[in-house]
């Protein structure tokens, strides 16, 4: 399932995200974000690094990918790699979280089981939308620095499966307006830790999509979003690319129909293969079919290459995606320098 175009020309992943620590993956929904979160996670911990992999969609699509019960809102050992590497998953809880937060903060943690029997959560998240966010961003945060009995941390690198690309940029810069709406106290402290945090060095943003219009045209303007709001992009993943068996030079003629049904009966001879004439037809149609579909890649490409980020091209996977494919798609990304 290789050509030449899915073969890793160099070391393609961004300087920028080698020292990073925290990883955020997004992409319109549909592009494959979360498989592709999880196959970073996994080319992360091959390398012997505790990875943690976050999800706060509440979907539990990443319980789903490694085949594991529902995930809680504590972290939990989905994969094990050599050299003490492995990755663990946290599914943020917005409940959860925001208890925590109440009582980290302000000593909350009676009133804030009060305040959770009369269903203030969701008041508040629902009267305040972008509380949502900045306890999220703030539970992450708290999981990056977090430290085992010695000091050490407990991960090399967080990688978080992200809202898709329309809210993104949002979902990372919420908490600097809350910064700005609180002048003084835990929450104006602990989102400028957050925003310092997410805006530093230490924090990549990597993007998903697909060689179609719609999902490179919210990659545009993701990317034009988070270079604006001071974010570091990272690298662009191309999920999805289908192998190229025709060559560029007869592409146009294919997807226009100018197939020799003959010349391909001929060939198929040779390889020993006898097809009736309705067969042969079918062939042809699916040989057109495919041209065009390449053809409409191509021009997708042409329009993704305006895009100033690495991109990285990961191969068309069978419909179903199981922990085999995280692991094919985890070796493609090593072979481009992750």
């Amino acid at each position: 399932m290789t050509t030449e175009r899915l073969i890793v020309q160099g070391d393609t992943w961004p300087a920028q995200a080698r020292d990073a620590r925290l990883h955020f993956v997004s992409g319109k929904g549909g592009t494959g974000k979360t498989t592709v979160a999880a196959a970073l996670a996994v080319a992360f911990a091959s390398e012997g690094k505790k990875v943690l992999l976050v999800e706060v969609e509440g979907r539990q699509g990443i319980a789903q990918l490694f085949d594991v019960p529902p995930l809680p809102p504590t972290d939990h050992p989905v994969a094990a790699a050599e050299d003490g590497g492995g990755v663990w998953a946290l599914a943020i809880d917005i409940e959860h979280a925001l208890l925590e937060y109440l009582d980290m903060f302000y000593n909350l943690g009676f009133a804030g089981k009060a305040i959770k029997k009369v269903g203030a959560i969701d008041f508040v998240t629902t009267v305040a939308p972008g509380l949502r966010d900045v306890v999220i961003t703030g539970k992450i945060k708290e999981r990056v620095i977090a430290t085992d009995k010695k000091g050490e941390l407990l991960y090399d690198v967080i990688v978080v499966d992200s809202p898709p690309t329309g809210r993104i940029g949002n979902f990372l810069d919420v908490t600097s307006a809350m910064r700005d709406l609180a002048k003084t106290g835990p929450i104006r402290n602990q989102s400028e830790g957050v925003v310092q945090l997410l805006h530093s060095p230490q924090t990549a943003v990597h993007l998903c999509t697909l060689l179609e219009a719609m999902p490179i045209q919210e990659t545009v303007e993701a990317v034009e979003e988070l270079t604006a709001k001071d974010l570091n992009i990272g690298a662009v993943f191309v999920n999805r690319v289908s192998p190229g068996y025709l060559p560029d030079a007869d592409l146009d003629d294919f997807a226009e129909g100018a197939v020799d049904a003959e010349v391909l009966r001929a060939g198929l001879q040779r390889a020993g293969l006898t097809v009736s004439d309705e067969d042969l037809a079918g062939l042809v149609a699916e040989a057109t079919d495919y041209a065009i579909r390449m053809q409409a890649q191509q021009v997708a490409q042409s329009e993704l290459d305006e895009v100033d980020a690495p991109k990285i091209d990961l191969p068309e996977l069978d419909e179903h995606v199981d922990l085999g494919a995280i692991y094919q798609l985890a070796g493609v990304m090593r072979e481009a320098g992750v």
